[in-house]
């Protein structure tokens, strides 16, 4: 089994060759990225591109980690704070999750493949992070109505953008999500400004995988 040589040279390489220069430069997301284990929540087989700039298969469903670069845009979106409450839709690895567990109080994440959800929940219980709450279910159109969160992370993409996730959000809450389909998708955050009140920023173009349960928009044909 390959595994990526010096984790901690790897670390730093990966903050200075790919996150920095994608304009990430809060020092907590920095820290944080620079000493979790990311090799410990990669499939087995990939854990030589534990740091690489690349999406890594999780082995079954389709699903991909997202690259370094592109969690580290989310959380530096997110304007965490240690007090902070924060839903994430697609637990994946469970790696972002552990990365949110040390920027705020408590992350409740939401995985509708049970088989991703109880591996994370094993990563998570190794390094011994007591403060995420897991959940299996299809969050597709949103979660957690009956409570509000400080910040919404959604993992996978929205082909087209509904309302559901925001209104999960307390009043001065951030929402980060990607829209579209390829090739062309943009992350966008949401701020919830009042009770009906949001703000939406565009934010970068990227891509990922659509979001499990949404389907794509209808092409029209004459």
């Amino acid at each position: 089994m390959q595994q990526a040589e010096n984790p901690e040279l790897a670390r730093y390489n990966m903050i200075e060759q790919q996150i920095r220069p994608w304009e990430v430069l809060d020092e907590r997301v920095l820290e944080v990225m620079g000493t979790l284990p990311r090799e410990l929540f990669v499939p087995m087989g990939w854990q030589h591109l534990a740091y690489a700039d690349t999406e890594i298969p999780l082995g079954s469903h389709g699903h991909h980690m997202m690259a370094p670069k592109v969690e580290a845009r989310l959380m530096q979106a997110l304007e965490l704070q240690p007090t902070d409450r924060v839903l994430e839709i697609g637990t994946g690895s469970g790696y972002l999750a552990a990365c949110l567990s040390r920027l705020a109080r408590q992350v409740d994440t939401v995985e509708i493949h049970a088989d991703y959800s109880a591996r994370a929940g094993a990563h998570l219980h190794a390094l011994g992070i007591d403060n995420v709450i897991r959940h299996t279910g299809d969050a597709a159109h949103g979660w957690g109505e009956e409570k509000r969160f400080d910040a919404i992370a959604v993992t996978a993409s929205m082909p087209v953008y509904h309302e559901g996730f925001e209104r999960a959000l307390r009043i001065g809450g951030r929402l980060f999500v990607i829209i579209g389909q390829d090739p062309v998708m943009e992350a966008m955050l949401v701020r919830r400004l009042g009770e009906d009140e949001y703000a939406r920023e565009f934010l970068f173009e990227t891509r990922i995988e659509p979001l499990d349960g949404l389907l794509p928009p209808a092409e029209f044909r004459f």
